[in-house]
């Protein structure tokens, strides 16, 4: 039921913190895996291909999907997770609403809504032909909720969470429903995982400030998402489409 052996599964954003894991993941699970990033190298394996794409082109997109069914064959799974996630401090900056770059909004936005709808169209239109795939969209819980942004201040300093990457995976909620309803009777299903913060390089200050708003009491460990995107991928999850798979320690639910 969980099997993903030789599935064709694309992950856009390969080489970020998440793409990695997912990549990792799925090729132990015995997927063959396209691996998509503008920072990444041109590879072939038996089980997987790096491609150098950029997930804001549709020409990059295309031309990826014919190297991808010229040396394996049709996706059959793409998880989006590509983004721009700018820290609150990026470059110095507050990122105060009242100040905040139209230039930096379009990027993120750019990646975040246009990249996915992209990858999502392009890829998901050929699982459409061939009448079987599953798509997995990564929101956040700054899609659903504002960001507390006391937990960015650093003494007097106050920093923001920039508000564009909060309007964007809100957008990721609902272009996840539609799609999952334009394709369902082409059996491509389409879910989203809204995900809470992942424990990385942070400083010990915001780390202990972001738990001390969870209740379980800690930030995620990247390997938690695991078996939500197997279950996801998989004929597990046959009868889940157009929903959102909140892990997020409990942070929504307060």
């Amino acid at each position: 039921m969980f099997d993903l052996s030789n599935e064709v599964i694309i992950i856009t954003g390969a080489s970020g913190l998440l793409g990695k894991q997912f990549s990792n993941l799925l090729l132990n699970q015995g997927a063959r895996v396209v691996m998509l990033d503008k920072n990444i190298s041109n590879k072939l394996g038996s089980d997987f291909y790096s491609l150098r794409s950029d997930v804001t082109s549709a020409v990059s997109l295309k031309q990826a999907l014919a190297k991808i069914k010229s040396n394996f064959s049709t996706p059959t799974g793409l998880i989006n997770c590509a983004a721009v996630n700018e820290s609150p401090n990026s470059n110095n900056r507050s990122n105060k609403l009242e100040h905040y770059s139209i230039k930096n909004y379009q990027k993120t936005m750019d990646v975040n809504v246009k990249g996915v709808f992209l990858s999502c169209q392009i890829f998901g239109t050929e699982m459409a032909k061939k009448r079987k795939g599953s798509i997995i969209n990564i929101s956040s819980i700054y899609g659903l909720l504002s960001p507390d942004h006391r937990l960015y201040h650093k003494g007097s300093k106050k920093y923001f969470k920039p508000i564009d990457y909060s309007i964007s995976k809100s957008a990721i909620i609902n272009l996840t429903k539609y799609l999952s309803v334009y394709w369902a009777n082409d059996k491509v299903r389409v879910n989203n995982l809204i995900l809470g913060g992942i424990k990385s390089s942070q400083d010990k200050n915001f780390v202990r400030k972001y738990s001390n708003r969870v209740p379980l009491g800690r930030m995620a460990n990247l390997d938690e998402f695991d078996s939500a995107v197997v279950y996801l991928l998989s004929k597990g999850s046959s009868y889940m489409t157009g929903s959102d798979m909140i892990i997020d320690g409990g942070w929504t639910a307060w």
